[in-house]
Parts: C-alpha cells; structure tokens; sequence
C-alpha cells in the first residue's frame, strides 16, 4: 500500500514539473531594422509628433523608412 503512495505522489509531482517554454525570446529584433542592416543601411530612430519610426539609410544614400523597406523588397501575395 505504502509503495502505491509513492508512486501516485511521483506521478502528481512529475506532472507539474516545469515545461520547456515554446515562445519566442524577450528581446526579439524588429525585422525591419535587421533587414535594413542586412542590407548594409544605417539605422536610425526618428521621433515624430506622432511617435518613433525606424528610418534605414541605404549604403547608396537613399533614406527609407524601415518597414516601407521591408514591404518593397518583400511583397505580400495579392489573394
């Protein structure tokens, strides 16, 4: 009787053993502003009356707000 005791407090407790976590990292990076780094730009946060967006300075010169970057280099399929 004693050994089923045990057991069934060994089952219970292995239930609530921690689970491996399956979300993303805290600290992810935008993918804009990784992709305008890949692409060799220079980021910069701009601050706006309406809040603060990521503009990408290209290597070539040409200034382009980061998503704006992202969304030309990567269109999305039309439905």
């Amino acid at each position: 009787m004693k050994k089923w005791g045990i057991l069934g407090l060994v089952g219970v407790l292995s239930a609530c053993a921690n689970q491996a976590s399956t979300q993303p990292p805290v600290g992810m990076a935008n993918p804009a502003s990784a992709y305008c780094v890949e692409k060799g730009g220079r980021l910069e946060i701009v601050n706006t009356p309406t809040g603060q967006v990521g503009m990408c300075t290209l290597p070539d010169g040409t200034v382009i707000e980061e998503w704006e970057l992202m969304r030309r280099d990567h269109p999305s399929a039309k439905s």
